[in-house]
């Protein structure tokens, strides 16, 4: 009858032996908490869920009114020493990686004699010069204008938030101009050298006191304001 040779035995002692050291460090892998996984969106500084959104801007002083999952809200703004209230709006894209801002700007004339095509084409036209992530868009749900900016939703303070508020607040009232529906129908010569409402309170447009809910958006954007802002 054979017997093991010496090596057979060196070869299991040394598999046994990693068999043990490994199932100890997996418990004590187990037993530390710190070496669990990190959950993804906890990784991201600054990183604000929906609740967090809205207390963020709370905690600007800012009155809030959410519908669904927007947060509607108005945001003083000064061009040229001229006090203005925007009405805005902020919501979290649907895989929450972003946050859509926007201002509610003109409502659509509901004849396409009342549009003329050379004021769409500069309004678009304007896009490309905006920066920052800004750019006019119309909601066909009802018919309005909105001008929004994208932002990462990471290192979000009050701080950033407010800038950001700001930024687009200004883009708002230096583009009075092309957004502005009355200025449409005016003579080329008096367009042109009008920078400022004439005949108008310096507000935006309030938003719609209800939503309608949409289906089948992308995952990098809001899940209810297209629809319905």
């Amino acid at each position: 009858m054979r017997t093991p040779s010496r090596t057979w035995w060196i070869i299991g002692g040394f598999v046994l032996a990693s068999s043990c050291t490994l199932a100890a460090a997996h418990q004590l892998r187990a037993a530390d908490p710190e070496a669990a996984a990190v959950p993804a969106e906890q990784s991201v500084p600054g990183h604000l869920s929906q609740e967090e959104l809205g207390t963020l801007i709370r905690a600007m002083g800012i009155q809030v009114k959410l519908d669904e999952r927007r947060f509607d809200f108005s945001f003083p703004a000064t061009y040229n020493k001229e006090p203005w209230t925007l009405s805005m709006s902020a919501v979290l894209s649907e895989n929450g990686n972003t946050v859509w801002v926007m201002a509610w700007l003109d409502q659509c004339p509901k004849t396409a004699a009342e549009v003329p095509r050379t004021a769409l084409l500069r309004l678009l036209a304007k896009n490309d010069t905006l920066g920052n992530g800004k750019f006019f868009a119309y909601i066909p749900a009802n018919t309005r204008f909105v001008l929004e900016r994208v932002v990462s939703n990471e290192n979000m303070t009050t701080a950033r938030f407010r800038e950001v508020l700001q930024d687009l607040g200004a883009a708002v009232v230096e583009n009075y101009p092309y957004w502005s529906v009355a200025n449409w129908t005016k003579p080329a010569q008096s367009r042109g050298n009008e920078s400022m409402p004439q005949s108008r309170a310096n507000t935006s447009e309030q938003p719609p006191s209800e939503t309608q809910p949409t289906n089948g958006r992308g995952a990098g954007e809001p899940t209810s304001y297209r629809g319905s802002n």
